[in-house]
């Protein structure tokens, strides 16, 4: 169970650090253990994969966030809860992104994240399933090499998720 979720009758914790904006994070494990990365439409590489991610929509519980936006961004239901974070992991934007229109009153993220297991086929994967889609690319990683793929400005949080998470990179029965 997850605190916020229906079947959870504890809270959601506490509202992000001021000035960042709230979100979930994705980390979706298969039965072999590993996870799913998502290569960001139209960055260039090397640094460009991530985890499903996205804002919380006002009054939403963080888990039913995580869920649409695992939906949203892979297509991806199929899967069964392992665990969440219990407090914020926050990062900040970079300069260079705090001056573009959509990111000028955050500071940076806030997030909770949540460990999935995959329960599907990999056929269910649709990056187009609610346009206009996030990804052009996937794949299947080790949880930790994830950190040194992504954005240098996300790293230090993500290195935390794969700390917190490491438990879960095993086969599943």
């Amino acid at each position: 169970m997850t605190a916020g979720s229906p079947t959870d009758p504890r809270p959601d914790p506490n509202p992000p650090p001021a000035g960042y904006r709230p979100n979930v994070g994705l980390v979706v494990f298969n039965t072999e253990g590993k996870v799913w990365m998502g290569r960001r439409l139209g960055q260039s590489g090397p640094n460009n994969w991530q985890f499903p991610q996205g804002g919380v929509d006002p009054g939403e519980a963080l888990e039913a966030a995580a869920r649409r936006e695992l939906w949203e961004e892979t297509g991806i239901r199929s899967v069964s809860l392992l665990g969440r974070t219990e407090d914020w992991i926050a990062y900040d934007f970079p300069p260079w992104l705090r001056s573009k229109r959509t990111h000028d009153k955050w500071r940076g993220q806030a997030q909770i994240w949540f460990a999935f297991r995959f329960e599907g086929p990999d056929s269910e994967i649709d990056l187009a399933a609610h346009p206009p889609p996030e990804f052009d690319a996937w794949r299947w990683a080790d949880l930790a090499e994830a950190p040194e793929l992504m954005v240098s400005f996300k790293r230090d949080a993500v290195a935390q998720v794969v700390e917190r998470f490491a438990a879960y990179a095993t086969k599943s029965a």
